[in-house]
């Protein structure tokens, strides 16, 4: 179907003036970390295709940092040379794509229901399940396929704190109003 999308556009003449955005959904776990769904915060499941393709974008660059599937809004509104409304909290990916900012954001935050929540921060990802209530820690850089937990480390304590506290930060920006500190108050230096 995409094929079919672009041979119109190429017949269209507009091939060169449009700009496309490919994405799908989030994937299946097919039995990693002994899940088989998608309803989980590991990696291999919350990361996904994003592709830009269009005037000014750049050929064959590839970006390997987490954004929000949501920025994808605010980037086509700037390229549209509409203003983005001030309640949208995602940002335009085009200074990140074209090399005028280099990082996406500090930090990344996600959730499943009331289930799982989690922060990807400075390459670690702290990954919480309230109704367990289990912790679980994975240094991103050294442990990509999040086998290693690291949570039960003593060192790596400290740590984990100032990721829950970062957590919580992006959890009330995002209006999310799970009692996390009541599940995790060891997290929370309480």
């Amino acid at each position: 179907q995409i094929g079919r999308i672009l041979n119109a556009l190429e017949k269209s003449g507009k091939a060169d003036s449009t700009y496309i955005f490919f994405t799908a959904d989030h994937g299946l776990a097919v039995g990693r970390h002994g899940l088989m769904g998608k309803q989980n915060l590991y990696d291999h499941s919350i990361r996904v295709p994003l592709m830009v393709n269009g005037p000014g974008i750049p050929k064959d660059k590839r970006i390997d940092a987490p954004v929000y599937l949501q920025d994808i809004m605010p980037t086509t509104l700037e390229l549209a040379g509409a203003a983005v409304p001030d309640y949208v909290q995602f940002k335009s990916l085009l200074p990140f794509i074209d090399g005028r900012r280099d990082e996406s954001y500090e930090a990344i935050y996600g959730g499943y229901l009331d289930l799982q929540r989690m922060i990807l921060y400075r390459g670690f990802k702290l990954m919480l399940f309230p109704k367990a209530p289990k912790v679980l820690l994975f240094d991103l850089k050294n442990d990509p396929l999040e086998m290693n937990n690291l949570a039960e480390q003593p060192r790596q304590q400290r740590r984990m704190r100032r990721l829950f506290a970062r957590l919580l930060e992006l959890q009330r920006q995002a209006g999310d109003t799970l009692d996390l500190v009541a599940v995790y108050p060891q997290l929370a230096g309480i």
